[in-house]
């Protein structure tokens, strides 16, 4: 396939954005050539803390040094967006066996259901263990997590936990 052509879509809560989708943005236009990177509201991941507006000016200024992405919100399937934004397949990064377990389920369904094929790369070896809730959890308690989120996120998260507690230990 020729990757001027080829457009793939990577859908996500993002909540928050971090290192790891970036580098798979980056892969899918490496591969492909052009990556629509879509936010969905995760009805099974009710806790996340920024709003899908927040979502998506986030991942726009995160990826804005990026040829060949774009960021849209959508609201429903990923194999809906997929169709309503034109693309070609969907796109998924993959850090463990967990995950494939999760997402070879999810991409069978999808191409049933819907006749679109999902690609898989995998997250580079230094990025596995990289996880949205984490990174919330360890942010909400002050915990630096500037090195793992591009800098839009981390200015985001300090807004939102400007004087987050650290845990201490327990006085007896």
């Amino acid at each position: 396939m020729n990757a001027s052509t080829t457009t793939v879509l990577y859908p996500g809560s993002f909540d928050p954005l971090h290192r790891g989708h970036v580098d798979v943005v980056e892969q899918g236009i490496e591969l492909f050539g052009r990556v629509v990177v879509v936010a969905l509201h995760n009805p099974s991941k009710p806790s996340g803390v920024f709003t899908i507006d927040e979502r998506v000016a986030m991942l726009t200024a995160s990826l804005s040094h990026l040829r060949g992405a774009s960021v849209e919100r959508f609201h429903g399937l990923a194999i809906d967006a997929a169709t309503e934004f034109n693309t070609d397949f969907i796109l998924k990064g993959l850090r463990n066996s967990g995950d494939f377990e999760i997402e070879q389920q999810m991409a069978h369904t999808n191409y049933s259901v819907s006749g679109v094929r999902t690609v898989y790369v995998p997250c580079r070896p230094d990025q596995v263990f990289l996880s949205s809730r984490f990174i919330r959890e360890i942010a909400q308690y002050g915990g630096d997590v500037s090195h793992l989120v591009p800098a839009p996120v981390a200015s985001e998260l300090a807004r939102i936990f400007p004087s987050a507690p650290r845990p201490t230990g327990s006085s007896s």
